[in-house]
């Protein structure tokens, strides 16, 4: 096939062709297949992995930990507050050191204006390769994840498949732009037409906007925005709803939110999955702002999938790990 992932960052999709992420994903596949059948995955025996998290985790965590295990390596689990980097340590001497000691760097860092920054000063003195757990701008893993779960409910062809990826109410706390801008760059790679909604205001980020109406030109898909969350359910095969910070509406995070709050009828009900097509699946990436974002009803009803997405970070992890830090000598 002429693909070497071997060493590579994986920071962004942006970075690998179509055939490299269906490489990755033919790979989650194969994981998934095994560890269901018990076979042993031991890709990476002996080799460690250093996972960074400047924030809370469950499923990013424990799905990179645990397959960093089912490869035969290990995994240290480090918080910042713990390293020298509480006392100001510079990313180019945390990159260098970490990297002679073990096989690979991973960070979840999601401060708006400081992850993305932080992870490519990493990348750029590490000898190993970086992995984006989310950051400010992207979680790759997530959109891996999403985008097999979908070829799973939908088989593997996706194009002229509807998604919706919409901004729902929240409470909880100011959700990164990182995974509905994922999703908006790689599903119009894969066929899919995207409808992004959101409030007047919610925006993504613009370089990004651009780069995802480029990839739907390039792969003949549609990109559109919509700003009434009911108009842009009707027909939809995917319903991906939910929160992220209106980091372009305020200033802090008081003003924010104070913009937020006009907008709770933003939720994904009953109602409105009704509009999209019999077959529709709702999706996030979890946690969900239970009965802000989502209702009881849809994320526990008969669209969700919420939880075979979830268990497919688990195998598109392995895969990722797998090609990056294992490979051909």
């Amino acid at each position: 096939m002429g693909i070497e992932m071997r060493n590579r960052d994986f920071i962004t999709t942006q970075d690998f062709t179509k055939n490299e992420l269906d490489l990755m994903l033919d790979i989650s596949y194969d994981m998934k297949k095994k560890f269901a059948l018990g076979e042993p995955t031991r890709y990476l025996p002996d080799k460690t992995l250093f996972m960074i998290f400047y924030d809370e985790s469950t499923r990013t965590r424990n799905s990179t930990e645990a397959g960093m295990t089912q490869l035969g390596g290990h995994a240290h689990f480090l918080a910042p507050a713990h390293m020298q980097l509480a006392h100001g340590e510079a990313a180019k001497d945390t990159a260098i050191i970490l990297s002679r000691f073990g096989h690979g760097i991973a960070i979840r860092h999601c401060l708006h204006g400081e992850g993305n920054k932080y992870l490519n000063a990493i990348a750029k003195h590490s000898k190993t390769p970086l992995l984006n757990l989310q950051d400010d701008v992207y979680h790759p893993f997530q959109v891996l994840a999403d985008t097999m779960t979908i070829q799973e409910k939908f088989e593997r062809n996706l194009r002229g498949l509807k998604v919706v990826v919409s901004w729902a109410y929240a409470e909880s706390h100011l959700k990164p732009l990182s995974v509905p801008q994922s999703q908006a760059l790689m599903f119009p790679r894969f066929g899919m037409d995207v409808t992004l909604a959101y409030p007047e205001g919610f925006n993504l980020m613009p370089d990004i906007m651009d780069q995802a109406r480029k990839n739907a030109e390039e792969a003949g898909t549609k990109f559109e925005v919509s700003h009434d969350m009911a108009d842009a359910f009707k027909d939809a095969d995917v319903i991906i709803a939910k929160n992220w910070g209106g980091f372009y509406v305020g200033e802090t995070e008081e003003q924010i939110r104070a913009v937020q709050a006009r907008h709770k009828d933003w939720i994904c009900d009953r109602q409105k999955m009704e509009l999209a097509k019999k077959h529709a699946i709702y999706m996030h990436a979890l946690p969900a702002d239970r009965n802000r974002e989502v209702t009881d009803e849809v994320i526990d009803g008969k669209w969700s999938v919420v939880y075979d997405e979830a268990e497919n970070r688990l195998h598109t992890a392995k895969s990722v790990m797998a090609l990056t830090m294992g490979g051909r000598p």
